[in-house]
């Protein structure tokens, strides 16, 4: 057997998703990072409508649909005061295809992607699938990414680095200070700061802003999708959007790996975007309840967790042995190391799920934390 690529052997299956395989299939899984409310019908029904009158049989334009791109842009003025053209925005496979565009398309050989550890998996997988060093940064006590930690690791070799707010896998919620600075970092250091904002929309305390709000440089590039805010994971519809010339070459990569996202679950995310909102709100509501429980069951077994503004995790600091405590009682939680080497010694607790599987997962954990002690 020939030999493989030193980049794809540099990089190893997700540690949430090997948790997640070896788990018992009656397991209760609070590893998965996946709402667990159906997609909004009106999202639904986007899709049928253009099934049954043909419209998602062939490719779309690479970029994607002037009808989504034009509901993307509408979202941005929206949502975050931005007048985003949309030829400058790229449809793509979910919130992972468009990382990797705005990776492969500003990254050489042994040049430097900053980001935060603990952080998102695929930002050091696909810094090293592009042959680019990952650079992971510590965070405050708050678990936030401090823009003084970013200025003082960018070197010469530094291409980009990423934000992403709120986050994954710590909750954390960058203020709009924090935003402004980062902004100020690319265009100060010329270098590229890559917007994770796929959780944008659910923020319990404090408000998202994004870089690209503060940006007159053209060095930040936001990436986005309906996932999370829709529950529409399995459709795997992001987009990616930034300056013009950005755009043009992140669309040199997707157009030869993907060729177009889905066009039925372009129509599904138009729909979305366009149509009412009150699902995003409802399961923004349920998740803070959720928190809360969880988080008054994690502090009553003496476990301390900063409070998470935001997204739908919490990471809790645990004793060694408590993850595999909690996976022997049928819970599935992924160990903090699998978000890079400062996540060692926690843990992350997705609770997006229903809460009576979170009240079953405390009396499991616990257990796991006497068992430890």
């Amino acid at each position: 057997m020939s030999d493989f690529s030193r980049r794809v052997e540099a990089i190893d299956i997700s540690g949430i998703r090997k948790v997640f395989e070896a788990a018992d299939e009656d397991a209760i899984n609070l590893g998965l990072g996946q709402p667990d409310f159906p997609t909004p019908e009106h999202a639904r029904r986007g899709a049928i409508d253009a099934i049954e009158a043909g419209k998602a049989d062939g490719y779309t334009s690479n970029k994607g649909t002037r009808s989504l791109r034009e509901a993307v842009a509408a979202k941005h003025a929206r949502d975050n005061g931005l007048d985003i053209d949309p030829e400058d925005i790229i449809a793509t496979s979910g919130g992972s295809e468009a990382l990797h565009l705005a990776i492969e398309a500003h990254v050489d050989a042994g040049e430097e992607v900053l980001f935060p550890d603990p952080g998102f998996v695929s930002y050091d997988a696909l810094t090293k699938l592009a042959d680019g060093e990952p650079v992971g940064l510590p965070l405050r006590d708050d678990l936030t990414l401090d823009p003084a930690t970013v200025e003082e690791h960018i070197t010469e070799d530094t291409a980009a680095f990423v934000v992403n707010s709120p986050a994954n896998p710590t909750g954390a919620v960058a203020s709009p200070e924090d935003m402004r600075e980062f902004a100020r970092i690319a265009a100060e250091y010329d270098v590229l700061c890559i917007s994770d904002e796929v959780y944008e929309h659910i923020v319990f305390e404090g408000e998202h802003r994004s870089p690209l709000e503060f940006d007159d440089a053209g060095n930040v590039v936001v990436v986005n999708a309906c996932s999370k805010t829709y529950s529409m994971t399995g459709w795997r519809l992001g987009w990616v959007t930034g300056a013009s010339e950005r755009v043009e070459r992140m669309l040199r990569v997707h157009q030869y790996a993907q060729a177009c996202a889905s066009a039925p679950a372009q129509y599904a995310a138009e729909a979305a975007l366009t149509g009412p909102q009150d699902p995003v709100e409802e399961m923004v509501a349920a998740f803070e309840e959720r928190r809360d429980v969880l988080l008054d069951g994690l502090e009553d077994m003496g476990l301390d967790v900063p409070t998470p503004r935001g997204a739908f995790y919490a990471m809790p600091q645990v004793p060694d042995g408590w993850v595999e405590e909690v996976l022997e009682r049928g819970v599935v939680v992924v160990p903090g190391d699998a978000f890079g080497e400062r996540g060692a010694g926690s843990a992350r607790i997705s609770y997006a799920t229903s809460m009576e599987n979170i009240e079953a997962a405390l009396d499991a954990m616990r257990d796991a934390t006497a068992a430890t002690r």
